[in-house]
């Protein structure tokens, strides 16, 4: 029984007779009859010697467990995978990626079934870890926390900030001949100068300001670099947070409603941040059983002002903002307009409006602005729909101020034939880059494209082209960029039928994006059209294609998950897009 008179989800693991043999193995590793006795907390991470984003979890898992020790609980530590956007960019590597989001969540998940933890911190870093760990979470429904590792300081380049989306954009800049391979080669030796995640309001920043606005962090938490001393103070925090939550029966079911995702989706309309925070929202609403939309995002992106003067839409970097006064300040800043909930309740036990009353700005400091005095008018996201799109795509409207294009298709049925392409200097001004065959199933994985526009940006064509893809973006990703197509190619969606210089048609104040064909020209072409052959035919990503869903209604693979339209039948229709309540049932 814990200290409230409940029976302890874990005690059956841990006690009675019967359960002699279990205590003898965590005997033989240092644990006692008195750590067995308390309220036992998975510690979990993703340390991985292949990327910087993760690089000191193991560090800030030994600081959790002293967190957890304190506050009368005992840590048991496990990690799980990653894998880093960054080092796959462009590669065969990044279709493991967003598959990667399902394993941690499932590897997570498993573990904590496994050995029924009473409760559960997870350290987050790179980007489908953040999204990966809250899955499991919610799957799970017990007392927990989720902590960020911290982001990386900026570079210094020719006497500016540079992060790694600058080094993306110099690749493109020497293939334009604009740089020098050498300036290139001394931006990559600066550009990331110690462990952490990408340094802008890219995806792992976004996603962790989401789960702050979720009220699956504590507010603020996210805030110190990965290299600041605050950063362990904040990962003790969590580790006693933990056994609190555990002790007053915090769950996420509590946290998790129709209030909570909107006060998210308004953090990352505010911030400018990444499109990724679309799927992994509807991923996270999924698994919650709460009704979430395409639409809901478009709909409060609408009225959301831009605050926050973030790259890649602005000047500033996730330290800055940390320097500013962090995410408290956000939240008090949209708090005070009533563009958020205040009354949603978060992981410590209080209300989103009473840790946003903590926050302490620095006199001064130009990162975040008032509402009524915004950088934009609205919202960094947009929602097109059209015969190109019928089930919807992502535009990331704060990264430019364009808001109609309508040009030629330049077709590509891979990333890396537009990128071979775009670094000939066969795109010209004008020119639609579509990019197909690359969404959840088609890749399959649903690769990012940040080498592409990074390369369009560098080579000087950012302001004057567009892409569509049914792939996704980095949260680095800047100019009229389309992703998320769906139906996608590989399910026979509209994006599999166009051909090289048909008009495609981008209306962002219509939210509109079409294909200049009659509906009787694509019924056409989709009676010649063929699935492409399934590869690989085995393994993991065979695996996920198989199981996978639509982008549109966040690319899951648990049971249930609706699927793309195949070959012209449509997908089932989403839940009510208006129902900002928790559903009857949890699944």
């Amino acid at each position: 029984m814990d200290q409230c008179g409940r029976r302890r989800a874990g005690a059956s693991l841990y006690t009675g007779r019967d359960l002699a043999p279990m205590r003898a193995h965590l005997r033989s590793i240092g644990f006692s009859a008195e750590d067995l006795a308390r309220p036992i907390i998975g510690v979990g991470h993703s340390w991985i010697e292949t990327m910087p984003c993760n690089y000191t979890h193991r560090q800030l898992a030994e600081v959790v467990k002293e967190g957890v020790r304190a506050a009368g609980g005992t840590p048991m530590e496990f990690n799980t995978i990653a894998i880093s956007d960054v080092g796959t960019m462009g590669t065969e590597g990044m279709r493991a990626s967003l598959i990667s989001r399902e394993v941690i969540a499932d590897s997570i998940e498993l573990v904590a079934r496994g050995y029924l933890f009473d409760g559960l911190v997870s350290i987050v870093g790179c980007d489908k870890t953040i999204p990966g760990a809250a899955m499991a979470h919610t799957r799970l429904d017990i007392p927990g926390v989720i902590i960020y590792s911290g982001s990386t300081m900026p570079g210094r380049f020719n006497g500016a900030p540079v992060t790694a989306a600058d080094v993306f954009e110099a690749v493109g800049a020497v293939a334009a001949g604009t740089m020098s391979d050498a300036e290139l080669a001394e931006l990559e030796r600066v550009a990331c100068p110690g462990p952490g995640a990408c340094g802008g309001q890219f995806t792992a920043n976004t996603m962790a300001m989401a789960m702050e606005f979720l009220g699956l962090s504590p507010l603020g938490s996210s805030g110190p670099p990965a290299l600041d001393p605050r950063r362990k103070e904040a990962c003790r925090a969590a580790g006693a947070l933990a056994v609190d939550a555990v002790l007053a029966d915090r769950r996420p079911s509590a946290l998790l409603t129709g209030a909570s995702f909107a006060n998210s989706i308004t953090a990352g309309a505010a911030t400018a941040g990444s499109t990724n925070l679309v799927l992994h929202l509807l991923a996270i609403a999924h698994e919650a059983g709460v009704p979430l939309a395409l639409a809901d995002f478009d709909r409060i992106s609408r009225v959301t002002p831009v605050i926050a003067d973030l790259r890649p839409f602005g000047r500033y970097t996730a330290v800055e903002l940390d320097r500013a006064g962090g995410n408290r300040v956000v939240a008090a800043r949209l708090l005070a307009e009533g563009l958020l909930d205040g009354e949603a309740r978060t992981v410590t036990g209080r209300t989103l409006g009473d840790d946003a009353a903590d926050a302490v700005e620095t006199p001064g400091q130009d990162v975040v602005t008032s509402p009524r005095r915004p950088l934009q008018a609205t919202g960094g996201l947009a929602i097109l729909t059209g015969n190109l799109a019928p089930e919807g795509s992502v535009l990331k409207l704060a990264s430019h101020h364009r808001t109609r294009h309508a040009g030629p298709a330049r077709c590509f049925d891979s990333e890396e034939a537009a990128m071979a392409a775009i670094q000939r200097g066969d795109v010209r001004r004008g020119d639609v880059v579509l990019i197909r065959y690359e969404g959840p199933r088609g890749g399959p994985g649903m690769r990012e494209m940040l080498g592409a526009t990074a390369a369009l940006v560098g080579r000087g064509l950012g302001p004057h082209v567009a892409l569509v893809t049914d792939g996704r973006f980095s949260g680095a990703t800047r100019g009229l960029m389309v992703g998320h197509v769906a139906p996608e190619a590989a399910s026979g969606g509209a994006i599999a039928l166009v051909r090289d210089g048909d008009t495609i048609d981008i209306d962002v104040d219509a939210r509109s994006i079409r294909i200049e064909v009659t509906d009787a020209e694509l019924a056409a072409r989709r009676r010649d059209w063929t699935a492409p052959a399934p590869s690989p035919e085995r393994g993991v990503l065979a695996k996920y294609r198989g199981s996978v869903g639509s982008a549109s209604y966040g690319a899951v693979t648990t049971a249930a998950a609706p699927t793309d339209r195949e070959h012209g039948r449509a997908a089932a229709a989403p839940a009510p897009p208006s129902a900002w309540s928790r559903s009857p049932s949890r699944p």
